[in-house]
């Protein structure tokens, strides 16, 4: 048993609903006997430079981007240990497995059809530590004729639901949204379905992992990861298209090329 609640921070919320991850902190905190307090960091996808709470003592699970994940453990002294299970979400494109897409989305009454007439267009993304909303695009550029700037405007919006919103007012001709939040959207705002449109969707990746405080004793780190394999999809999850929980490894993140890409940029400031 650990001497203080257990620390739980998410770096996914509000697109991921902040329910999701009190009910993990609550499960676990049962679970172990300790309690749980869990912080929303709702500002950026992973740790900010200078800003690791796991480094400092000041968090013992985490739930962040991928990308964040590996920029961690290639420290010289790994602040973070990759919990072994993670997410399956309700959505047939990924056959059972830990993974999600970026859909790339705009406005249903738009004349855009591929991603290659957002050419000139105007962009949102959420942040630039995410792996959906920013690096995939960045990865997906890739494979665009170099030229000028590929977008007229970039408009940071700070979650994919301020993406969804912009794109919805007209303010931005298109977003790469988390499969999982649009999917989660779309049941919310059934009119989401007939004014927005997805006209491609990237991945699959490695779905966003679940981390622990490297410090913490090696009993602790066994019985979260057990627990949260035991994780019923209908407990207070009503709404959210939660499955389970299920075996994930560190190479899984390593062997995605976007992952790994996405990783070496942190922090470099790269542009669209």
């Amino acid at each position: 048993m650990i001497s203080h609640p257990l620390r739980v921070v998410t770096y996914l919320a509000p697109s991921i609903p902040e329910r999701f991850f009190q009910v993990i902190a609550d499960l676990l905190g049962q679970r172990l006997g300790s309690g749980a307090e869990l912080t929303v960091e709702a500002r950026t996808s992973g740790p900010l430079p200078g800003g690791d709470p796991f480094q400092r003592d000041e968090a013992d699970v985490g739930f962040m981007c991928a990308p964040s994940l590996v920029r961690l453990r290639a420290a010289d002294d790994p602040s973070v240990e990759l919990i072994p299970v993670a997410p399956v979400w309700a959505d047939e494109r990924t056959n059972g497995l830990p993974v999600y897409f970026s859909d790339v989305v705009v406005r249903a009454d738009s004349n855009i059809g591929s991603f290659d007439r957002l050419r000139g267009r105007t962009w949102a993304y959420n942040d630039e530590r995410s792996l959906s909303g920013w690096h995939s695009v960045l990865h997906r550029l890739r494979d665009v004729p170099s030229g000028s700037e590929f977008f007229s405007k970039t408009v940071a919006s700070g979650s994919h639901l301020e993406s969804l919103r912009l794109l919805i007012q007209g303010r931005v001709d298109a977003a790469a949204i988390d499969s999982n939040v649009l999917s989660m959207e779309r049941a919310k705002h059934p009119e989401y379905r007939v004014l927005l449109r997805v006209i491609e969707s990237w991945g699959p990746y490695p779905i966003q992992p679940v981390v622990v405080r490297s410090s913490l004793p090696d009993e602790i780190k066994s019985q979260i990861a057990a627990h949260l394999s035991d994780l019923d999809a209908g407990a207070g999850l009503a709404g959210i298209p939660f499955e389970r929980f299920a075996p994930v490894t560190y190479e899984d993140y390593l062997s995605s090329p976007a992952v790994v890409e996405a990783a070496g940029m942190i922090g470099e400031g790269a542009r669209l």
